[in-house]
């Protein structure tokens, strides 16, 4: 199961790497056209993000006992996302130590 999640979270750092620098070759982001902004769909989609970022956010503040980096995880994840989000749990994943399994990525550090 680690090896699985391993390679999971490795495929989504690597995509949405990819994704955002194929973006930003294309578009600023800055220039979303009203059309989008004013879209029902658009604004839902981000707070649903935003509010996953906020979930995933409190996973890591219980896990986590450092406030210097609490506070860091919160700019990292509300800033870059899943790409932040994918490195934290790849480092955490690496972590771990032979014959422990995925309950330990979920208890306190």
């Amino acid at each position: 199961m680690i090896v699985f999640l391993r390679s999971v979270y490795a495929l989504i750092f690597v995509f949405m790497l990819a994704l955002t620098f194929w973006c930003a070759t294309q578009e600023n982001i800055l220039a979303i056209p009203p059309v989008v902004l004013n879209d029902v769909w658009f604004r839902a989609t981000l707070f649903d993000a935003y509010f996953a970022f906020l979930s995933f956010y409190l996973w890591v503040c219980y896990r986590e006992k450092s406030l210097p980096f609490k506070v860091f995880m919160f700019f990292a994840i509300t800033f870059l996302g899943n790409l932040a989000m994918s490195i934290y749990v790849l480092l955490a994943l690496y972590r771990l130590k032979p014959g422990e399994g995925v309950e330990k990525l979920f208890s306190r550090q």
